[in-house]
């Protein structure tokens, strides 16, 4: 049976461009083919590889892999197209920070062996299901990895929502929205709100209040099987918008609820290596670590 990965990225950048040609250079002496969107494959240069075809059909389906060429933004935009047929996401790095990256630019020999190898091990992220609903009645429906926001479709007003817990009012906030995350998501909106740092393996959900007029207004570390919604205010003056990471976005009319739950559907992460995330942080952060007198070598 013929082995086959998805390829997805940014063609319009010059070392994607290179990285896409080196990639599918390495796995075809081993006779791996490389699928992808046609005019994506045309766009990196390597439609014309004798290894190389289109995808039919159900995007990662019948893949080993999805190999991700860009930062966490095409990671999440890769997420989006194989989550339905569950097929495991490769990011190498070539954006600024990549969190849900594996391996660098300067990697992608390494990882195509590890590739060939299948030198890989399967990381499940837990993700959102987030419903809009009036009147009882759902009228948007989406999921994410990272976080669901709720936020001010406009400067120059706040807006007024309820905040919900398992079927109990916590608080009214007047603030400039809310970002419901996951531990993935937790190095992303989430830490811009304030947030704490969630190691992936905790199974919780984040809510952080951005710029919330109130007394108690701090970010909420909830069980991941809590539901949370958050109401607007009927009578509230500033329009708002829910995203999904960042992604996927719904305008709100007044009174809308929303409700946001664990998924059922994760999104799979492949990994090459069991660094701790601490040693994640730190590279990523490029945290200093001076005077730290511990063993050298992770046991």
């Amino acid at each position: 049976m013929t082995r086959r990965v998805l390829l997805i990225g940014h063609p319009g950048r010059e070392q994607a461009r290179q990285a896409a040609c080196e990639l599918v250079s390495e796995l075809a002496t081993q006779q791996i083919e490389v699928t992808g969107d046609e005019e994506e494959l045309r766009a990196f240069g390597v439609l014309d590889n004798p290894n190389v075809v289109p995808q039919i059909g159900t995007p990662g389906e019948g893949c080993e892999l999805a190999v991700v060429l860009g930062g966490d933004g095409t990671i999440l935009r890769a997420a989006e197209t194989v989550r339905d047929a569950c097929t495991p996401l490769l990011g190498i790095n070539l954006g600024h920070v990549g969190f849900l990256a594996e391996a660098e630019r300067d990697n992608v020999r390494e990882a195509a062996q590890r590739i060939v190898d299948r030198s890989w091990a399967v990381e499940e992220r837990e993700t959102l299901e987030i419903d809009v609903s009036i009147d009882d009645e759902i009228v948007w429906n989406s999921w994410a990895l990272n976080e669901a926001s709720v936020e001010k479709a406009s400067r120059e007003r706040m807006i007024e929502l309820v905040v919900e817990i398992d079927g109990r009012p916590l608080s009214t906030w007047g603030c400039d929205g809310v970002v419901i995350s996951t531990p993935t998501g937790s190095t992303a909106y989430a830490f811009s709100a304030g947030g704490p740092v969630v190691w992936p393996g905790v199974r919780a959900f984040l809510v952080c209040p951005i710029s919330a007029h109130a007394l108690f207004a701090r970010p909420l570390v909830l069980s991941h099987d809590v539901r949370v919604a958050i109401e607007l205010s009927p009578s509230g003056q500033g329009r708002a918008v829910v995203w999904c990471d960042g992604r996927r976005s719904f305008d709100l009319p007044e009174g809308a609820r929303i409700a946001v739950r664990r998924s059922e559907l994760p999104v799979r992460l492949a990994r090459l290596a069991q660094s701790p995330f601490t040693d994640r942080l730190v590279a990523k952060f490029d945290l200093s670590v001076t005077g730290w007198r511990g063993a050298r070598e992770v046991r």
